[in-house]
């Protein structure tokens, strides 16, 4: 082992990142002399807190090329999702009842959706072929005249596969449906215009850009369409009353100086992350039967989810103690269900149970990589060597072919 690595080793950026120092030092002055509240208007301490949020919201905005007042503030992408999925719902009750939406979706989608179907909406959800990507013909064929939200994720949280946007906001636009995007993985890591995509709500979070916890936004336009939500939360209005309660000023400093961060180092970031998920998906594709799952061409950068055959995915993760990956996402990583997303592109029980997600970000090295590969390789052969069917796979025997007999 390279003495000069730290373990345990993280690989695991899509699920959070580590607060960049330089977000931290921003927000340092508003959790301690600037403690103000951003709705008090009456005295200089609400008036050097809500100065701070504008300029947090500015650097957001500017990032998918909305307008800052199309920025509400949450605590989270999981409250953006339902805002915006409720809001709509909600609001547009009279016009329509139906939604689209996609089986590999995060849950903070599913859930909200299988809610708003037990109070009344009709919920459809579209399949994915193979790569992880939805068709655009399909969600054609699936429009109604009552369809009033289309909900696509920009790029999942456990492939990194990204999904036609622009496509499906130009059909969405072209048919007088609302279009919204989960686009939390995808912000800050590659380039997003609202206007040209043709997206009508898209949530966003700062936890996955190297900024706190708990502060998430919703992107909502203004024009062509004025784009209107039942708030969820109610109280003082804030927010342009689609969210009410008192901001999390520290939060949203942090979460503006780490969109203005991931903004400016977007080209050089992208290259390096793309570079060395690369490098490390070459060292792992020397594995026999390792199999990458979803579109290598549409795919962020940093985001590698591959399968081992015949290696048992929890005994795998047991073995890669020092290092920290996930086998789907945090969200439902206490379970021992095979992630529902690979299942859905077509992935058998077996393969999805032995995938791995590794999210490589900002701080990541290419010793760390290699060091990596090295172990995922020498657990993967000594799992295999534990295991009657990659004996026989060595014998050359089709395991498809074998009627295996109940004893």
């Amino acid at each position: 082992m390279n003495m000069s690595i730290k373990t345990p080793i993280y690989l695991d950026y899509a699920a959070t990142t580590p607060i960049d120092q330089r977000v931290l030092d921003k927000m340092m002055p508003y959790l301690t002399s600037h403690y103000g509240n951003a709705a008090s208007r009456t005295h200089a301490y609400g008036w050097a807190a809500e100065e701070a949020v504008e300029g947090a919201r500015v650097e957001i905005a500017k990032t998918i090329n909305a307008d800052s007042k199309e920025i509400t503030f949450t605590s989270g992408a999981t409250e953006s999702n339902n805002l915006a999925l409720k809001g709509v719902a909600e609001y547009l009750r009279e016009q329509g009842k139906h939604i689209i939406s996609v089986v590999t979706e995060h849950k903070a989608i599913i859930d909200t959706c299988k809610h708003l179907e037990r109070n009344g909406c009709d919920v459809t959800m579209l399949p994915v072929n193979a790569e992880g990507l939805v068709s655009i013909e399909q969600l054609a064929a699936a429009m109604r005249d009552d369809t009033i939200l289309v909900s696509v994720m920009f790029a999942n949280n456990e492939t990194g596969v990204i999904q036609p946007i622009a496509e499906i906001g130009a059909l969405c636009h072209e048919r007088g449906v609302l279009f919204h995007t989960d686009g939390v993985q995808a912000f800050g890591k590659v380039p997003i215009d609202v206007k040209k995509m043709n997206i009508d709500l898209m949530s966003i979070s700062a936890h996955k850009i190297y900024g706190p916890k708990g502060v998430g936004g919703l992107y909502v336009r203004r024009r062509r369409p004025r784009v209107r939500l039942s708030p969820q939360i109610h109280g003082g209005g804030h927010e342009r009353g689609n969210r009410s309660g008192t901001l999390n000023v520290p939060g949203i400093v942090g979460f503006g100086e780490a969109a203005r961060l991931a903004r400016e180092a977007m080209p050089a970031e992208s290259a390096r992350t793309f570079a060395l998920r690369e490098h490390l998906r070459q060292r792992l594709s020397e594995i026999p039967h390792a199999i990458l799952n979803g579109s290598l061409e549409h795919r962020l950068p940093g985001t590698l989810n591959m399968s081992f055959a015949y290696v048992e995915g929890e005994s795998l993760l047991m073995g890669l103690k020092d290092i920290a990956v996930s086998s789907g996402s945090a969200c439902t990583s206490a379970s021992l269900e095979p992630s529902y997303v690979l299942r859905a592109m077509g992935l058998d029980d077996e393969l999805a149970h032995s995938s791995l997600r590794m999210t490589i970000g900002r701080f990541t090295t290419r010793d760390e990589l290699d060091y990596v590969a090295d172990q995922i390789k020498f657990h993967v052969e000594r799992l295999r060597e534990m295991s009657p069917l990659w004996e026989m796979v060595q014998e050359g025997i089709d395991l498809s072919s074998i009627e295996w007999t109940p004893h």
